[in-house]
């Protein structure tokens, strides 16, 4: 699974993990994507779709 919505883009993120004496190591925010059956240009089709989306019905669903 490719982790990126298919209607904003939204995708993986990165940062750091810090500990309690402050030391920072590289880590991965991964974009919380669904697979829904959506309408797209009039036709259905299934594609990962972030729950930002989904919440604020950028897409109808099928």
């Amino acid at each position: 699974m490719s982790r990126v919505c298919s209607i904003c883009g939204k995708g993986q993120a990165s940062g750091n993990n810090v500990s309690h004496s402050h030391r920072k190591t590289r880590r991965t925010f991964k974009a919380n994507v669904q697979k829904v059956s959506f309408v797209k240009e009039g036709k259905v089709v299934s594609g990962y779709v972030c729950t930002r989306c989904l919440k604020s019905n950028k897409i109808e669903r099928a």
